[in-house]
């Protein structure tokens, strides 16, 4: 089968920050927009989840789409201009996996994307409106980052169930 990988941003409540300083990076990001953190996440054919991690908002998608796909061994990997990179591309064919990335339109050497495969996205995309309907999860109210990721995976399996 395949797999879809994509990001999406969380605005983080106010009184998230402030965790103690542990060192820790607790993925949470300051810009003007305020506090954010991106979700980054692998669903499969069904658009279910598989895998999920957190940044910081400003982090960009291609930064989680190699940790979150190392482990997998999908038909093909479907993903937006956000994760279309030579070096990802490389990774995917080395390992014999269809690479169905849109190219980003300032590529030197434009590469073919199979379009039809593509329209399939919008499983990802449908999986992150399903999760956002939970406040905890479209506010980000936890201050740690390993407490919001796991009410992320909590509402994943809620997901699973249904």
């Amino acid at each position: 089968g395949f797999v879809m990988i994509d990001a999406t941003v969380v605005r983080a409540h106010q009184h998230s920050a402030g965790a103690p300083k542990s060192g820790e990076d607790q993925a949470i990001g300051r810009s003007r927009g305020g506090l954010t953190t991106k979700i980054h996440a692998v669903v499969d054919a069904l658009g279910n989840p598989i895998a999920l991690s957190l940044t910081a908002g400003q982090a960009a998608d291609i930064t989680q789409a190699q940790p979150l796909i190392e482990r997998l061994t999908p038909d093909a990997v479907i993903a937006d201009k956000g994760t279309d990179s030579d070096a990802l591309v490389a990774t995917l064919e080395a390992r014999a996996i269809t690479c169905v990335i849109a190219p980003k339109a300032n590529r030197k050497q434009q590469r073919a994307c199979g379009f039809a495969l593509y329209r399939e996205r919008n499983l990802v995309e449908r999986f992150f409106n399903k999760i956002k309907h939970y406040r905890a999860i479209a506010c980000r109210l936890d201050k740690l980052a390993n407490t919001f990721l796991a009410g992320a995976m909590l509402v994943c399996v809620v997901l699973w169930l249904n």
